[in-house]
């Protein structure tokens, strides 16, 4: 069973709890290591990323916390960054200001062309994924997915992180309504991102999130994506994206079934050296 979980959000971020309580349930549950990977402070307000003025808070509790429950679990210290082209600050700012472990990449705010407002793609509710594409790309599903994935590209080629989150959560309200994720055009923007991971040797998520929250059918990624991630043998990690301590383990049971059932045999663990793959047992 995997007992760590690098991905998840207190209320530094848009998580319910304060940090000590998913130390608490982590320790309870049995595992070895969580890392927290608040939302990275971004250049306008809003509900969701660590707040600019709380980053020294941030650093400074976790390292509390991190010597006051040495030897009982490993705690690390992350960002989950938002990329979004000419508006987010370099990764490597954050990643100093915050003194973190890892990086976590990822898109949930996509910027339309021609347009200075942003297409909000995550969330509980599909109706403002709609709205979106309605509003910036005139219904073109082909046009609003594509942009998604360029800007993903973009992210990959021009910033330093260590993992690709939810790499195709695009896909998240869509549910088959727009496109279906076996059609060409789609799985061609899927390769070259994939290719382009492969390239900068980073790590793909796998993210247990969408399905526990009941807003997929899928993880992310979906099963088609998964198994080319196996096939050109880039390195996963399982994470639940918890916003909340119950929320650790949420899916890893039946991920670890499905990624062993795929020929997954290894993912990957942090420790203070680094990434390192350790066996997937059913």
């Amino acid at each position: 069973m995997i007992n760590y979980n690098f991905h998840l959000h207190s209320n530094y971020s848009d998580g319910d709890c304060d940090p000590v309580d998913y130390v608490k349930k982590a320790i309870d549950m049995g595992f070895s290591a969580i890392g927290f990977s608040e939302h990275s402070p971004l250049p306008f307000n809003n509900p969701f990323s660590l707040k600019e003025e709380n980053v020294d808070n941030y650093v400074a509790e976790i390292n509390i916390l991190r010597n006051k429950y040495k030897g009982q679990i490993d705690i690390y210290r992350g960002l989950e960054m938002d990329y979004i082209p000419a508006m987010s600050t370099n990764f490597e700012l954050w990643k100093q200001k915050c003194r973190t472990d890892y990086l976590i990449g990822s898109v949930h705010l996509v910027s339309p062309p021609d347009n200075i407002e942003l297409w909000f793609t995550d969330g509980p509710k599909h109706e403002t994924y709609d709205k979106g594409l309605n509003d910036f790309f005139n219904g073109d599903i082909k046009l609003a997915v594509r942009t998604y994935y360029y800007q993903l590209n973009e992210m990959i080629e021009t910033q330093e992180f260590d993992i690709v989150g939810h790499i195709d959560k695009i896909k998240m309200h869509n549910r088959d309504r727009f496109f279906t994720e076996d059609e060409s055009w789609y799985q061609k923007l899927v390769d070259e991102c994939l290719d382009l991971v492969k390239q900068k040797g980073l790590i793909v998520e796998v993210n247990t999130r969408g399905i526990y929250k009941k807003r997929s059918d899928y993880l992310f990624p979906d099963g088609i994506t998964l198994k080319k991630i196996k096939n050109l043998n880039i390195p996963i990690v399982i994470s639940s994206d918890a916003h909340r301590p119950d929320e650790l383990n949420m899916g890893f049971i039946e991920t670890i079934k499905l990624l062993s059932d795929y020929g997954f045999v290894s993912v990957m663990n942090y420790n203070s050296g680094g990434w390192f793959p350790v066996p997937l047992k059913k």
